[in-house]
C-alpha cells in the first residue's frame, strides 16, 4: 500500500487462484501461449512497480539525494492518496464492489481492520525510515528474514504447526543474514533495528491477517483493503508525526516544501503497485508473488551495487546468498504444501461421487437379481 513495496497488501497474503478449466474439450495452444505470456506480463509489472517505488523512496528520503528524511509524513502522504483513489472507486465511481458477506460493521472494523491498520503504520513507519540509514541492498538482505518472523509468529499463535525441518531452515536463513551483516560496509544499529521492527510488525500484520480476517470469511482486494486500512493507517501514523516530524517540520519552515510533481508520482506509482499486486495475485498466485520478490530483490542489489554505488561486499553476497536459498527451499516446501492440499481437496470431492455411484451400482445389481427371479 504504500511505502515500502514489499509490504503486501492484507488481500495478498491469503489470496489464490485454482486455474479454470478450458471452455471447450479440445486444447487450445493460442489459448495456453497466450496465458504464459499475460503471467509473465503481471509478474514483470509487478516487479517493475515494486522495483521503482522502493528506488524512488531511496531517492525522496536519502540525505545525499532529494534529502526528504520525513519518512512518516511521506508514508502519509501516501495513504491519504491512496485512500482518496480507492474512496472515488468505491463510491463515486462505483468500479469496485464493498464485502458483503460478512458486511463491515463498525465493531467488525475495530476487531479486525483496526489491528491491522496499527500494525501496517509501524510497518511501513519503520520500513521506510531505514531508508535513511541503510544501502538498499542490505534492507533487501535483512527482508530475507520475513519468512522466519511470520513462521515464528505463526507457530507462536498455533496457525501453524512447528516442524524440525521447517525450523532448520529458518535458522539457515537467520544465519545467511548474520553473516551478510557481518559484511555490510555501512552498517549502522539504529538502522539496522528499524528495519528488524518493521519485519516483526509486518509478521505479525500476516499473521493477524489469518486470525482475524480469513478465518472469518473476510476478502479484500487491493483496492477494498486501502478504502478500509488506508484511513485507519493514516489515523495511527498522526500519533508518531505530530511528535517527531511536525515540530521539525514548523521549525524548517519553507524550506522543505514537497515537490508536487515528485511526491505526486511517487504516491501514483505507490497505488498502481497495490493493483498490480491485485493482478500478479488473482490472476496467478500468491507463491508466484513470493518466487518474483526473490528476482526482484537481486535486480535491486544489482541496481544498488552499480547505479547508486552502494558498496557490496563478497561476504554480503555469500551472507545473501545462503539466506536466499534458505528462501527457495521455503518458496518450494510452501507449494509442495499446496499441491497436497489441493490433492486431498480434490480426493475429498471424488470420494462421495465414487461411494453414491457405489450404491447405484449395488441397487441395479439387487434389481436385476429381483427381476431375473421373477422371471
Amino acid at each position: 500500500m504504500g511505502g515500502d513495496a514489499s509490504t503486501k497488501p492484507p488481500a495478498a497474503a491469503a489470496m489464490d487462484v485454482e486455474s479454470s478449466s478450458p471452455s471447450s474439450s479440445t486444447p487450445q495452444p493460442t489459448s495456453v501461449l497466450t496465458s504464459v505470456l499475460l503471467s509473465y506480463a503481471y509478474v514483470a509489472l509487478w516487479i517493475s512497480l515494486s522495483f521503482t517505488v522502493i528506488v524512488y523512496n531511496k531517492y525522496i528520503l536519502d540525505p545525499k539525494m532529494y534529502d526528504w528524511p520525513f519518512p512518516i509524513s511521506l508514508t502519509m502522504i501516501h495513504m491519504a492518496f491512496c485512500a482518496s483513489l480507492a474512496a472515488a472507486l468505491v463510491r463515486v465511481l462505483r468500479l469496485v464492489d464493498l464485502p458483503s458477506s460478512p458486511p463491515m460493521t463498525f465493531s467488525l472494523y475495530a476487531a479486525t481492520v483496526v489491528p491491522i491498520g496499527a500494525l501496517y503504520a509501524l510497518s511501513l513507519w519503520f520500513s521506510n525510515s531505514a531508508y535513511i540509514y541503510l544501502s538498499v541492498s542490505f534492507i533487501q538482505m535483512l527482508k530475507a528474514l520475513m519468512p522466519v518472523a511470520v513462521y515464528s509468529l505463526a507457530v507462536a499463535f498455533r496457525t501453524d504447526s512447528y516442524r524440525r525441518a521447517s525450523m532448520l531452515n529458518m535458522l539457515a536463513i537467520s544465519a545467511g543474514v548474520a553473516v551478510a551483516a557481518l559484511g555490510e560496509a555501512r552498517f549502522d544499529v539504529f538502522g539496522v533495528t528499524l528495519q528488524l521492527a518493521a519485519v516483526a510488525a509486518e509478521a505479525t500484520r500476516l499473521v493477524l491477517i489469518e486470525i482475524l480476517l480469513t478465518s472469518r470469511g473476510i476478502k479484500l482486494n487491493p483496492v477494498t483493503s486501502l478504502y478500509y486500512i488506508a484511513p485507519c493507517c493514516l489515523l495511527f501514523l498522526a500519533v508518531p508525526w505530530t511528535i517527531v516530524e511536525l515540530p521539525r517540520l514548523r521549525t524548517a519552515g519553507n524550506t522543505v516544501r514537497p515537490d508536487l510533481l515528485v511526491f505526486g508520482t511517487n504516491s501514483l506509482c505507490a497505488f498502481a503497485l497495490n493493483l498490480a499486486v491485485f493482478l500478479l495475485v488473482g490472476k496467478t498466485s500468491a507463491l508466484t508473488m513470493n518466487v518474483a520478490g526473490v528476482v526482484k530483490d537481486w535486480l535491486l542489489i544489482a541496481f544498488s551495487w552499480t547505479v547508486i554505488k552502494d558498496t557490496v561486499t563478497p561476504v554480503n553476497l555469500a551472507g545473501y546468498a545462503i539466506a536466499f536459498l534458505g528462501v527457495a527451499y521455503y518458496n518450494h516446501a510452501k507449494l509442495q504444501g499446496l499441491k497436497a492440499k489441493e490433492a486431498e481437496r480434490k480426493a475429498a470431492s471424488i470420494s462421495p461421487a465414487m461411494e453414491e455411484d457405489a450404491e447405484a451400482g449395488k441397487r441395479l445389481l439387487t434389481q436385476d437379481k429381483t427381476n431375473a427371479r421373477k422371471n
